[in-house]
């Protein structure tokens, strides 16, 4: 165990990436050889530390999925239906996409957080913080034409804006199971949850022009690096574009 050194770390961190593990992985495996190796260090085992002043790999972002256009009028189509639970999905699906918020946000949504009049919706986010987004004018049809089911539905006492067939307020499982639901419907292979709306939401307001400021204002993001990832992505969207337009790409 004497014999162990940096380099003998280094070189099985090597071994681990010609096999194209990824950095996660890689970082993992560090933090574990970490632990291990000042633990016998402490013992007395090892005459030194042999991973002082080594760094695990930075951790890349992942590229969020997201819908294109197209397929997200697909997606809205699929919730098409005069009941009560095709208008209330209807009208979910148009939320999610016109504001890009959270599906813990959309569920926790109160009658009140609707404002009709200047059309925007107050959310509280992470940390209890609270945002007004604007709503598009097919949200707002769509909220317009659900409400009134809603009256016929809801127990006493409760305000929540969506609420399940009994009455009681959805749910974060049942969304993200018709967000399933309707992916499948209009045949879209992407594993996704609610999220992918919000992802959405960023990518095409980011492809029209808008900034990525507002566009971290819009999605209650605290620290604008996490926003930059759908520059990333739009980034990677223009070269492929470029790839197969450009005559001599």
């Amino acid at each position: 165990m004497r014999e162990v050194g940096y380099p003998t770390v280094r070189g099985y961190l090597g071994s681990l990436q010609k096999k194209e593990r990824r950095k996660s992985t890689l970082a993992r495996r560090v933090a574990s050889l970490r632990s291990f190796f000042y633990f016998l260090y402490l013992k007395g085992h090892l005459e030194s530390f042999p991973l002082s002043g080594m760094r695990g790999p930075k951790r890349g972002r992942k590229i969020p999925v997201y819908l294109e256009e197209e397929e997200v009028q697909r997606l809205l189509n699929a919730a098409e239906g005069e009941d009560f639970i095709h208008l209330r999905d209807r009208a979910i699906l148009e939320l999610l996409y016109a504001t890009g918020m959270r599906a813990a946000e959309l569920v926790n949504l109160e009658v009140e957080n609707i404002d009709f009049g200047s059309e925007t919706v107050k959310v509280l986010g992470k940390g209890s913080k609270e945002r007004i987004i604007p709503v598009g004018s097919y949200a707002v049809k769509a909220l317009t034409t659900y409400l009134p089911m809603r009256k016929d539905k809801v127990k006493s006492g409760v305000n929540a804006i969506f609420v399940n067939r009994f009455g009681g307020r959805l749910s974060d499982r049942s969304l993200r199971k018709k967000m399933n639901k309707y992916l499948e419907l209009a045949n879209i292979q992407k594993a996704a949850g609610p999220h992918i709306l919000r992802h959405s939401f960023a990518t095409h307001l980011l492809n029209r022009g808008a900034d990525i400021r507002s566009i971290q204002e819009l999605l209650g993001h605290e620290r604008l690096s996490t926003t930059q990832i759908y520059t990333h992505l739009n980034t990677r969207r223009l070269k492929e574009i470029y790839q197969t337009t450009h005559p001599r790409a």
